[in-house]
């Protein structure tokens, strides 16, 4: 399926000024729906707005995986944000990078991320329930969701060293009725929920990141 279209940067909204990066794989990039303001970035852009002047931009790939995502960045123009989100890690599962070897890739984003834009908070998207994609028989569909119940096991204490990260589940149960039509990326209510609960997070932790 497609990206989303749309743009992929603007300001939106009124209120203290918070400056957001949304970076990832073809879920960031929207594939599902139809335009970005289905997508995570545009419902996450909406939600904030009530609060918040929101400049943004949005940097996703279809195919990204953590280890292409660090080499892409290397381009990338240094500029100081609040919040950076991230999602990534399905198309590492599916190609079953070991989890030793995720979280270093992981540990030399982040790296780089605090480099390049120094962010008060950088917010990981959990990995979703690989065994419950309607596109993925068995065994492919336990399979590929025992790896990502490994790599989570292997990064969520990892992190606890970076303060300034903060790892996001994902709680909700994934309704096949919330996917897109290819059983794979999410529907346009699966990215509300996901920008609710990402929104959510940001707004609780804005005392401590504009501090």
């Amino acid at each position: 399926m497609p990206e989303a279209a749309g743009p992929r940067a603007g300001t939106t909204g009124h209120g203290p000024p918070l400056r957001l990066a949304l970076i990832g794989d073809s879920s960031a990039a929207g594939v599902g729906v139809a335009d970005q303001s289905q997508a995570l970035a545009g419902q996450l852009t909406q939600i904030l707005a009530r609060d918040f002047t929101v400049t943004w931009h949005l940097d996703a790939l279809t195919g990204a995986t953590t280890a292409s995502t660090l080499v892409r960045l290397a381009q990338a123009q240094p500029k100081p944000l609040d919040v950076v989100v991230l999602a990534l890690g399905v198309n590492d599962v599916t190609r079953l990078v070991p989890a030793p070897v995720w979280c270093r890739q992981t540990d030399a984003l982040l790296t780089r991320l605090n480099t390049l834009y120094q962010p008060k908070r950088i917010y990981l998207s959990g990995l979703p329930p690989l065994r419950s994609f309607p596109l993925l028989p068995e065994p492919l569909r336990w399979t590929l969701g025992r790896h990502s119940e490994r790599l989570e096991r292997h990064l969520i204490p990892f992190l606890r060293t970076r303060p300034t990260c903060v790892y996001v589940p994902f709680d909700n149960k994934l309704d096949p009725a919330l996917m897109a039509s290819d059983g794979f990326h999410p529907g346009a209510d699966a990215y509300a929920l996901w920008a609710k609960e990402m929104a959510s997070r940001i707004i609780s932790d804005w005392p401590e990141i504009s501090a």
